[in-house]
């Protein structure tokens, strides 16, 4: 609840400072109909990225993660099977665009050049030092092995294919 929370603040947040900094770094930005006609393009294609992504990865634990009765967004199992194979964290990586799907969304230059990728930052290092120990916690030696084995984020072609296969709930 926390992190939704944090995610929340720095959405909206975000939005909220972008669009007062662009009147003094960006002047007449917001006049720009072909701006944020591009702007708006990439936004919603940016979104769509994140949400095929979370919607796939989240049905991979879904499928893959859960053994007895737990709450619905718990896993209890190590999950190795689809993106997961490839790398530790590929519903993160989704959602890292997030942020910057909402900034192209709204048309805001300051938000997609400096607020949002600043929120990336803060998301990378919440994974390292929030969700990596966790995972350790949860898994032990495990995930230990796992992390030695996968990588956090894979670019390869056939991981990539992946992240946008269609997973079936089980």
């Amino acid at each position: 609840m926390t992190r939704i929370l944090v995610w929340a603040i720095m959405l909206v947040g975000g939005a909220a400072a972008g669009l007062c900094f662009d009147n003094v770094l960006f002047t007449g930005i917001h006049a720009s109909v072909l701006f944020h006609f591009i702007s708006l393009a990439v936004g919603i294609s940016l979104l769509f990225v994140v949400m095929r992504i979370s919607r796939n990865t989240g049905r991979t634990l879904a499928k893959y993660g859960r053994k007895g009765n737990l709450k619905r967004m718990e896993t209890n199992v190590l999950v190795k099977e689809g993106a997961y194979n490839y790398m530790r964290h590929p519903m993160h990586l989704g959602l890292l665009f997030f942020p910057l799907s909402i900034a192209f969304l709204i048309g805001s230059p300051t938000f997609i050049l400096i607020i949002a990728p600043g929120e990336i930052i803060v998301m990378l290092l919440m994974i390292k030092f929030l969700e990596e120990p966790e995972a350790i916690r949860k898994f032990g030696k495990q995930y230990i092995e796992y992390k030695e084995e996968v990588p956090s984020f894979c670019f390869k072609i056939e991981c990539l294919k992946e992240l946008f296969k269609d997973v079936h709930k089980s």
